[in-house]
């Protein structure tokens, strides 16, 4: 589905990704893991056309995406949740998940999305006509994500959903990604919080100062002795 071939890219002179390749297939949900600053977050903005790339190809469906503008992308079928949130704080919930469906004329298909919204977080159902900024972090972070959805995506990129959270609403976090995917939509997980990634993804990729240094199954990195040092308590 999405694949990343030599990818190089960064902000002016610094390069942040140093000719990383990985791939996300149809179905999957596959995790990004490493510290802060290795480029995880970079990586999620090049593949969405914020960050350009200085070289390498990333395609999704076997087109390229990085002759394309962010919006372009989109419209491809890839969603992207950003780190921090990134809600309209002085619009209501419902003009939040509106905004996020901006590119989508199919209004029968919009009613569908909207009462699957509700299911995946009747908080925000209960909460749609209250300004987002005063939600807590853990629903804004709900609405983010459902937002996201509101674009119909095929592939969702998720950059750090758990951040800030306490451990309980990082587990139902957790949970509504996994049922996310039950319904179909493939999953780019970045996260800092390793443990939890990798629980639910079948996938994934270990990056370190932009470079990516291991990847497996995400059991395998799991129990893997190095990853459990650096990113999982020992």
């Amino acid at each position: 589905m999405l694949r990343l071939d030599g990818v190089v890219a960064g902000y002016g002179p610094t390069v942040c990704l140093k000719g990383i390749s990985l791939e996300v297939r149809d179905g999957e949900v596959v995790a990004l893991i490493g510290a802060n600053g290795a480029g995880k977050t970079t990586t999620l903005m090049t593949i969405s056309g914020l960050v350009r790339l200085r070289e390498g190809t990333i395609t999704f469906d076997g087109e390229r995406l990085d002759r394309l503008r962010p919006e372009q992308i989109a419209a491809r079928g890839l969603g992207h949740v950003p780190e921090g949130r990134r809600i309209f704080p002085r619009l209501t919930v419902l003009e939040n998940l509106r905004l996020g469906a901006y590119l989508r004329t199919d209004r029968a298909g919009l009613e569908s999305d909207f009462r699957m919204i509700w299911e995946l977080f009747p908080i925000l159902r209960d909460r749609a006509a209250q300004l987002a900024g005063t939600l807590s972090g853990g629903e804004q972070q709900m609405l983010a994500m459902a937002r996201g959805l509101m674009g119909k995506p095929r592939l969702l990129l998720l950059d750090e959903p758990s951040l800030g959270l306490a451990p309980k609403i990082a587990q139902v976090i957790a949970e509504v990604i996994g049922r996310i995917h039950q319904r179909g939509t493939s999953v780019l997980l970045v996260e800092q919080n390793a443990q939890m990634a990798l629980a639910i993804s079948h996938r994934g990729y270990v990056l370190e100062t932009g470079s990516l240094v291991m990847a497996d199954t995400a059991q395998a990195l799991a129990s893997s002795p190095q990853v459990k040092a650096a990113y999982l308590g020992g």
